[in-house]
């Protein structure tokens, strides 16, 4: 059976962007329109014929708008199918009219109860019944009826009702899918409302994650596995999901990765900060007076690695930094940073010989929220913990040692606590001029992690300084980094050998910071 001409909407939303507009494109196509309470109210006031669903159903609304569509000649006319000669003789003997189109978006839930100050009766009330009721109703006969429930649909149902009279089994297929999804998005968010008021502490009884797909990538971590990308429903802040790509090829899902790994370390510098991530660990990192300046620290951190890495910076990138990525040798996949000049975007895009396949994505500025909570799925569920972003305080840190280090030392501990715990644990980083020199990460043994780091570093490593994202076990790294020239180190304290690891420093005359906070990062 082909598509059933529109002949009639139902149109009953709460955000009632764009509304006007297209229901002067649905009555100037000759659909006529039925409404309720304040979404009538409003299209009356812009002078828009519409007919009172009340009215229409002899029956009137009541309990303060509770009930308003929840009739048989509401929904008669939205679940009817056209090619069956029973529902039709169905309609004929009740006086049912057809409603080829349902426009329904739903009380503002998540919106009322973010609200500091929401009361449970006030939320209550902002759980919508009769609207899931017609999203559904129009989503399950979508073979017949069309339905739309955000402003950004009413474009290309319009454009097709303007063409053809009706709109396309394709168009409606699309649209009940993202119907479902909206009031399964909703559902959901009453249900976490409901299942916090009783949580145990921060975490609900029951977890409900929304996510839409956003792409699909070329593969995941390797050729031969399939993978997607999808995007909070209410992310938080200003994130990789959500940036721009301004330039270059599709991003593969081990960019995405690495970029969020690259943006996460320099989001918690306040100075011109650059991260440089290679297989979503950092093989470069510094922060300096400038951006440009902070760049090229971070890249000479350890120049090997950072051939076909991933950089992470938050500044915009000025012409001066852009400079920076145009020397010879040096090539990268993809730039992460709140935004890009004309002159850089220029400069990125058409000097360096990787130019045509550099991914530049912009997230915009920095400062905005983040998310609280981090999640790992596991084969049969998820955790869920805290996410490791709060900053330290440092009046909590004390020396250990005998010695306390000098004020240089100090501000490239800082860095050094600032960085390790982006690495992969077991972790040790050795830093000097707040810049990375060399990374241990995913170690089994602090030793080993402690070994690669300092081979990393080679010859610089004298004078600077090491940082370990959890307690030394035994003294044995403390004595292989100060046979390198360490000169200070920073842990969180708390072995049972702290002791015999404080004699070592001491023996050697090195400052040591306890900071109290472990920092793994599996």
């Amino acid at each position: 059976m082909p598509s059933p001409p529109i002949k009639r909407a139902l149109v009953s939303v709460s955000d009632k962007s764009g509304l006007t507009e297209f229901a002067q494109g649905l009555v100037a196509a000759g659909v006529e329109i039925f409404s309720t309470g304040g979404t009538r109210k409003h299209l009356q006031e812009a002078g828009i014929p519409v007919q009172d669903i009340s009215e229409y159903t002899g029956f009137p609304e009541m309990m303060d708008g509770r009930l308003k569509t929840l009739h048989p000649k509401v929904f008669g006319g939205i679940l009817c199918r056209h090619d069956h000669p029973e529902d039709m003789k169905a309609l004929e003997e009740h006086a049912i009219r057809t409603f080829e189109l349902v426009v329904v978006n739903l009380y503002p839930f998540e919106a009322t109860v973010a609200k500091p100050d929401v009361t449970r009766a006030e939320a209550i009330e902002k759980i919508d019944i009769g609207g899931p009721s017609l999203v559904r109703a129009a989503a399950k006969n979508h073979a017949f009826t069309t339905i739309a429930t955000s402003p950004g649909q009413y474009g290309m149902i319009l454009n097709e009702i303007r063409q053809r009279g009706a709109t396309t089994l394709q168009l409606r297929e699309k649209l009940a899918a993202e119907a479902f999804a909206h009031t399964a998005r909703y559902d959901q968010a009453i249900a976490a409302y409901f299942a916090g008021q009783t949580a145990e502490g921060d975490f609900p009884g029951t977890l409900g994650l929304g996510f839409h797909r956003k792409a699909v990538l070329r593969y995941g971590e390797n050729p031969h596995q399939q993978a997607a990308l999808y995007q909070r429903t209410e992310p938080a802040g200003p994130n990789l999901v959500g940036a721009h790509q301004l330039h270059g090829k599709e991003l593969s899902y081990n960019n995405y990765l690495d970029l969020d790994s690259a943006l996460e370390i320099v989001r918690g510098f306040t100075e011109p900060a650059a991260s440089v991530i290679k297989h979503n660990n950092p093989c470069g990192a510094a922060v300096a007076d400038t951006l440009a300046d902070a760049l090229r620290k971070a890249m000479a951190g350890d120049p090997v690695s950072a051939f076909g890495s991933v950089l992470g910076l938050n500044r915009p990138v000025d012409a001066a930094t852009a400079e920076v990525l145009t020397e010879p040798g040096l090539f990268v996949e993809a730039i992460i940073a709140p935004d890009f000049t004309p002159e850089a975007l220029h400069i990125l895009t058409t000097r360096p010989k990787w130019k045509a396949n550099v991914r530049l994505m912009r997230v915009g500025p920095l400062d905005g929220a983040r998310e609280r909570w981090a999640y790992r799925f596991i084969d049969g569920g998820l955790l869920m913990q805290e996410a490791d972003i709060q900053p330290d305080r440092e009046e909590d840190w004390k020396v250990a040692t005998q010695t306390p280090p000098t004020a240089a030392q100090m501000g490239d501990l800082r860095f050094a606590w600032a960085v390790v715990r982006h690495v992969k644990s077991n972790a040790i980083v050795i830093c000097k001029d707040r810049m990375l020199l060399g990374a241990g990460a995913g170690q089994m043994s602090r030793v080993d992690a402690t070994e690669i780091a300092l081979n990393k570093a080679g010859e610089r490593a004298a004078g600077a300084v090491l940082g370990s994202d959890a307690f030394f076990p035994f003294p044995d790294s403390i004595q292989r980094a100060a046979a390198a020239g360490i000169a200070a180190v920073i842990q969180p304290g708390g072995s049972k050998k702290d002791a015999d690891v404080i004699a070592a420093c001491n023996e050697h005359n090195l400052p040591m910071i306890f900071t109290g906070r472990r920092h793994f990062k599996h």
